[in-house]
């Protein structure tokens, strides 16, 4: 199994194919789209196109694009299908991985507010993967029919261990313990 077949969807480009820019329409084959289906736990997956183009920038590159998609997500309450339709426009900036020794090889500190560049890994861009991750982004994680509400069932009472042995005493003719 290639690297290729566990990915949801792989369209790789070599950076040293951008040149002065380049753009891609990328529409997964039924296979790939089952695949994306499972990787983002979707109930289906009828649509999902992606037009990207890569860009040199000043530092690096510009990823950027817009995804389309037309799924159907499972309602968190209801567990019924809940229609979804995804039409976003992205933008990611790139930067190659540095290959001086020089430079070092500093680990990095990632937090939920770094907006740093993604880091190009072997020369090589999987447009797909981005793509995909997208869509992710822009799927609701707790996707909920309008006007659908959890309630909370009520606790049981708690039974006490004495009335359970209680019902194990033997009872006289009257009924009385």
């Amino acid at each position: 199994m290639s690297a290729n077949d566990r990915l949801a969807f792989s369209e790789v480009i070599r950076i040293n194919e951008i040149g002065a820019g380049t753009e891609r329409h990328l529409v997964p084959d039924v296979d790939a789209m089952k695949r994306i289906a499972k990787a983002l736990d979707l109930a289906s997956l009828s649509a999902f196109e992606a037009d990207v183009k890569v860009a040199p920038a000043h530092i690096g590159w510009t990823l950027s694009g817009r995804v389309r998609a037309t799924l159907e997500q499972t309602c968190g309450i209801t567990l019924e299908p809940l229609p979804v339709q995804v039409d976003e426009r992205f933008s990611v900036d790139l930067v190659e991985t540095p290959t001086d020794p020089a430079l070092g090889t500093e680990e990095m500190e990632i937090t939920l507010e770094d907006d740093s560049p993604d880091v190009v890994e072997d020369g090589r861009i999987d447009l797909g993967q981005y793509a995909v991750e997208q869509l992710a982004l822009q799927l609701d994680p707790f996707p909920r029919k309008p006007g659908a509400e959890f309630v909370q069932p009520e606790e049981p009472a708690e039974i006490s261990p004495f009335a359970v042995l209680k019902q194990f005493k033997p009872r006289d003719e009257d009924g009385k313990s």
